[in-house]
């Protein structure tokens, strides 16, 4: 990867602001030389300039908490990086996920990254199969009890809608939307193709 920075505009440093690739979470902000981006681009763990040390420094280098590198943009006037990161293990040296603390403002985008988690742990559930787990106890009975599961929970929804509380309706949500996410992965396929056939949709249609 070849990024032309502008390096002499801030005296041979730009910012590089780091970003979660699944959550979407504001990780930290950090800074590089030529050097830096180099070293990240080369072994793909975030590396920046250290202002404090005077040396590189590789973020978890200490701690073993790195930040592995999925993708590096430059800004439009190429004076600024965006990182996209997979985190080790709590990004701040006080142990939060964030160098912003638990009191950090969430994105509703990071609200909805847990839906990612959850397929993860799923797939490892159906890889796995630990017993004692309601997944794998599920899983055990067929793909057609996971397909009728989604059926009651389906209908259960629709009767809360009618019936029963808010925080109800959002409890039969996550119901029928676990089911689902767990029929999709026992079927090789993902939340991410629904969410690609709705976009489809939205941008032919204008729905």
């Amino acid at each position: 990867m070849s990024l032309d920075l502008d390096w002499d505009k801030m005296g041979g440093l730009v910012p590089a602001v780091v970003q979660d690739a699944g959550s979407g979470a504001v990780l930290m902000l950090g800074y590089m030389n030529p050097e830096a981006l180099a070293v990240t681009e080369s072994t793909r763990r975030v590396t920046f300039w250290s202002r404090s040390k005077r040396r590189l420094w590789t973020k978890g280098e200490s701690s073993g908490h790195f930040l592995h590198v999925k993708d590096i943009a430059a800004d439009c006037d190429r004076d600024s990086l965006l990182i996209l990161a997979e985190p080790g293990g709590p990004v701040c040296h006080l142990g939060t996920p964030t160098c912003w603390g638990n009191g950090a403002p969430h994105s509703g985008a990071e609200g909805l990254a847990f839906l990612g988690r959850l397929e993860s742990i799923i797939a490892a559930r159906l890889t796995e199969r630990p017993p004692g787990s309601y997944t794998t106890a599920l899983l055990d009975q067929g793909l057609g009890r996971v397909a009728q599961k989604i059926g009651e929970e389906g209908v259960e929804l629709a009767l809360a809608a009618v019936t029963q509380t808010d925080q109800e309706i959002l409890g039969e949500a996550a119901d029928l939307l676990f089911h689902m996410l767990l029929l999709l992965k026992a079927k090789g396929l993902s939340l991410a193709g629904v969410a690609g056939i709705l976009e489809s949709r939205h941008k032919r249609q204008g729905r």
